[in-house]
């Protein structure tokens, strides 16, 4: 039997309160690019409020939708849902359920994208760490704007993780 191949991340979806705020800040923080402008998706008999429907469930009513990508290519999707309206998480961190945790940026500077992160109007989470200690790869987690959980890590993942043995240590 051959092994299945890699598939790739084609992009990540985040729900925020205000899609034009929010293309604005991850364009200035970390340089994502939008491919496609907001536009509001209502279900009202056409294709697209039909499929969103389907996938939100009942209820559904209206949302704004915009599109940017990263720098390496990967989707980065933004949902302001109108109706129901946006409702902020109070507790952003429930790390004992499940589902999507956070998303992880790769940033060489990892104190400096921090600090950056927190002067935009982010929030720091957690201390920069080093990984694994004496070997330079730090982390870091922060909050957008909008609470959404960010880890900030100065090297990409097949650099921290090849041929590492995380039950010896």
């Amino acid at each position: 039997m051959s092994p299945v191949p890699a598939h790739c991340l084609n992009h990540v979806g985040v729900s925020v309160p205000d899609i034009n705020a929010a293309i604005d800040w991850y364009a200035r923080v970390f340089g994502f690019v939008c491919i496609a402008e907001p536009v509001e998706v209502h279900h009202d008999g056409a294709h697209f409020g039909n499929l969103a429907a389907d996938i939100c469930g009942e209820g559904f009513a209206a949302m704004k939708i915009a599109h940017m990508v990263t720098g390496d290519g990967v989707g980065f999707e933004l949902f302001q849902f109108l109706e129901p309206a946006h409702e902020r998480r109070e507790d952003t961190m429930e790390y004992w359920k499940n589902g999507f945790f956070h998303i992880a940026i790769t940033h060489s500077d990892v104190d400096a994208k921090v600090a950056e992160i927190v002067a935009a109007g982010g929030r720091r989470r957690s201390g920069v760490w080093e990984l694994f200690p004496g070997e330079g790869i730090k982390v870091c987690y922060c909050e957008d704007p909008y609470g959404n959980v960010l880890e900030i890590i100065s090297h990409r993942y097949e650099q921290v993780l090849a041929n590492r043995n995380l039950a010896a240590g």
